[in-house]
């Protein structure tokens, strides 16, 4: 701390009315920052003050920003440190001077307080256009409305985003500069939907919106119970009947990749039954608007010999056989299971 405040003491350059006055110049050869800290907040974490840009060579002040919250960092000589971004949740400095556009002319990015995700960093963009800053708002809104600043990257000439809320659900974006307007070319964000995980893509191309949705299961997660699956001879798809905290019967269908094809039913809600099965346990059966799905097991002298799942859709019947080898479970096992989605018929 003793160190902290006399490198603070010493980049004192004015002081009047009790206020601190710190002068920024290591950043730009064509601006300067003079930071002014509030009496009392010299050795807060979050500092109210102002942040001033000056033009170094009219000495004329340009920008000035307000903020309660400012923090800063000082290198080991004792200066504020900036340009330094640390995504998503490291250093990131109070004046960021880069190019953002991808123009090849250095724009800049002023620290107004910690409006951003969780209480962290946020920045007002300015863009140097024809040899003078310009504030923009869509810049502006991507180091507001994210977690903390953008991220740019030279080689693809693209914006980068995350944001997030609680533990699961993230978004991350990417964009493209048109006529200094970042523009969304692709966002995916990442939620959950207990076992699920939801996984949903918006790309932009050439003017084209396409979204693709994609759900992945974990049946290893507490409160969930495999107790039957097979595999399709056809595609190797897996069918598989789990149970959610001993009392919800539930379905699905997974892709080689893991992938979710298919799930029953849409809503894991205990309202009303969902499955049906028969007195002998060999056939359960389930439908939604579109189609009657049966899950069938063939017996012969009390051994399986057959399964596989019936499909009726659009008044034709689909017989999709399954890997006998594959088997593991009993529908038997289902029926003599407490489930309060499914009925005996």
């Amino acid at each position: 701390m003793k160190k902290y405040v006399i490198a603070i003491l010493g980049l004192i350059s004015i002081s009047m009315f009790g206020q601190t006055k710190i002068e920024i110049n290591r950043f730009s050869k064509k601006y300067k920052g003079v930071l002014t800290v509030e009496k009392g907040f010299e050795n807060e974490i979050f500092k109210k003050g102002t942040i001033s840009i000056i033009d170094s060579k009219t000495q004329e002040q340009i920008i000035e920003i307000n903020s309660d919250e400012l923090t800063f960092d000082l290198d080991n000589n004792g200066n504020v440190k900036t340009n330094i971004v640390e995504l998503p949740y490291g250093e990131q400095s109070i004046i960021i001077y880069q190019d953002f556009n991808f123009d090849g002319i250095k724009d800049l990015a002023i620290m107004d307080g910690q409006h951003s995700c969780y209480h962290g960093p946020s920045f007002q963009v300015y863009l140097e256009i024809k040899d003078r800053l310009v504030l923009s708002s869509e810049f502006t809104r991507l180091a507001q409305e994210y977690c903390g600043m953008f991220q740019t990257d030279y080689e693809s000439k693209t914006i980068h985003t995350m944001t997030k809320s609680g533990c699961c659900w993230h978004q991350f974006s990417t964009f493209k500069v048109i006529n200094n307007v970042p523009e969304p070319i692709s966002i995916t964000e990442e939620g959950s939907d207990f076992p699920f995980r939801i996984i949903t893509t918006t790309q932009w191309n050439n003017g084209k919106k396409t979204k693709e949705i994609e759900k992945i299961i974990d049946l290893q997660q507490e409160g969930v119970a495999k107790i039957h699956s097979f595999t399709l001879a056809s595609n190797q798809k897996q069918v598989v009947l789990y149970i959610i905290d001993n009392r919800i019967l539930n379905y699905a269908l997974i892709r080689p990749d893991k992938t979710v094809e298919f799930s029953y039913p849409i809503e894991t809600i205990d309202k009303n039954p969902d499955f049906k099965i028969n007195k002998r346990a060999d056939s359960l059966t389930f439908k939604n608007k579109d189609a009657v799905y049966k899950i069938y097991e063939t017996h012969l002298q009390n051994k399986v010999v057959a399964i596989g799942i019936m499909v009726q859709v659009a008044g034709k019947s689909y017989n999709l056989k399954g890997n006998l080898t594959s088997l593991k479970g009993s529908l038997k096992d289902i029926k003599a299971t407490t489930l309060n989605n499914v009925i005996a018929k």
